[in-house]
């Protein structure tokens, strides 16, 4: 009917008609409709919240342009409606931000470690690599004192086995600074849970070696107390709790498969002082987290505000290498 009506009005020139279907992600909706009633329902704070797959939303979450375009560029043109796995999206976006993304220490979940043997008023300062991808992105300073913070889930009392972080007796290795080992632990009285371990520091492991040339299996990243920033830290995940909302057995509204987990909001992360000058809509790898933005909207230097961007895990990259998809 479309070639009728051009040929009825004898254009002399005839646009190109160029068909495409739409272009569906797992784990998400497309349908305007949809994602209206997302809005004005407040399961979501707007449109630009970063669980959106709206340009706002991707944009405030952390995506860049050239992943955006990439991903397009690679899946292609089809006339077909098709459900695109939303892991070649992510792969897409880790592919671009190891490239820009500069590394940080951030401990989103803090357990204080206190250094018995290290002397109480002393600071040192160790350099890291901005970018192990890019030379040309320099190095920073880092402070180290006898009081540091590390990840809760990096220290276990009784650990399994092959377990090689920190744990009663272990040494590990701090990220650029020393080898440290555990040697007690301090307990909640209320709750029986570690709020403190007291460790011990080996002076001659500066820099991850030590004359002897012993080896430890576990690296731990770390932000030392004294210079911590406060942080609120946002986890976003998946909108959906099925990979394809628009095909739900009959009878079953598809708003019951939204995941309620999609956000969690922890606020009291510790990150390296460096993160202080992180201006909205920065870019960062934090070490063995993810990758991280400065919120577009909420962040401040005074209360400084990091959406989870995408998290290091990359299964689709371990899909090609076995040659599926």
């Amino acid at each position: 009917m479309y070639d009728w009506f051009l040929e009825a009005l004898e254009l002399p020139h005839k646009p190109r008609q160029i068909e495409f279907a739409r272009l569906n992600l797992s784990y998400t909706v497309m349908s305007k409709r949809k994602l209206l009633e997302l809005v004005q329902e407040k399961i979501v704070s707007g449109w630009d919240d970063p669980r959106m797959p709206t340009i706002s939303g991707l944009r405030r979450r952390g995506y860049t342009p050239e992943a955006i375009r990439t991903f397009a560029e690679r899946i292609g043109v089809s006339k077909v409606n098709s459900l695109v796995d939303i892991n070649f999206l992510e792969h897409c976006l880790r592919e671009d931000l190891n490239k820009r993304a500069q590394r940080v220490m951030a401990v989103l979940r803090p357990l204080k470690v206190v250094l018995t043997n290290y002397p109480e008023d002393q600071i040192e300062w160790f350099d890291a690599e901005n970018n192990p991808e890019d030379p040309s992105a320099g190095t920073r300073k880092i402070p180290f004192s006898r009081e540091l913070y590390i990840e809760q889930d990096d220290f276990m009392e009784i650990p399994p086995k092959g377990y090689f972080r920190l744990y009663p007796g272990a040494e590990v290795r701090l990220k650029h600074a020393y080898y440290i080992t555990c040697q007690e632990v301090i307990k909640d009285p209320s709750t029986g849970l570690p709020i403190e371990l007291h460790c011990t520091y080996d002076p001659e492991s500066r820099g991850g070696s030590t004359p002897d040339n012993r080896k430890v299996k576990g690296t731990l990243h770390w932000v030392s107390a004294r210079h911590a920033v406060d942080a609120e830290v946002r986890l976003y995940d998946h909108l959906f709790t099925i990979e394809d909302p628009s095909d739900i057995p009959e009878g079953k509204d598809w708003k019951e498969y939204i995941n309620r987990d999609s956000l969690k909001c922890l606020i009291h992360c510790k990150v390296e002082p460096s993160l202080r000058d992180a201006r909205p809509g920065d870019k960062f790898q934090f070490l063995r987290q993810g990758y991280f933005c400065a919120d577009l909207k909420d962040h401040s230097p005074d209360h400084p505000v990091f959406n989870r961007t995408v998290m290091l895990k990359d299964t689709w990259s371990k899909i090609v290498k076995k040659g599926v998809g």
